[in-house]
């Protein structure tokens, strides 16, 4: 079930608020760790698997450094369509 029109079948419910939150944290391009602590996040696999692991799938995030997710250089940041759900999610 689809719950932000226009996103239909790309953004389910049992995610929608752990993808929800992360759009409103993350600002730019931001590791994970600091756009771990700017949600008060702790555990770091939880972070990654409900948050980072559920955006990408819905292709709304994506890796600065695609071929090495480990990389201490890594960061994140928003897809075109990802800008377009984080526009909607402040309106």
């Amino acid at each position: 079930m689809a719950w932000l029109p226009g996103f239909a079948g790309e953004v389910t419910e049992d995610v929608a608020g752990e993808v929800r939150a992360l759009h409103l944290a993350l600002v730019g391009e931001m590791k994970r760790s600091d756009l771990q602590r700017s949600m008060g996040l702790v555990h770091e696999e939880h972070f990654r698997q409900a948050y980072l692991k559920s955006a990408q799938e819905a292709g709304v995030i994506e890796m600065t450094v695609p071929d090495k997710p480990r990389s201490r250089l890594q960061k994140y940041h928003l897809t075109a369509k990802g800008r377009r759900l984080q526009q909607r999610l402040k309106e």
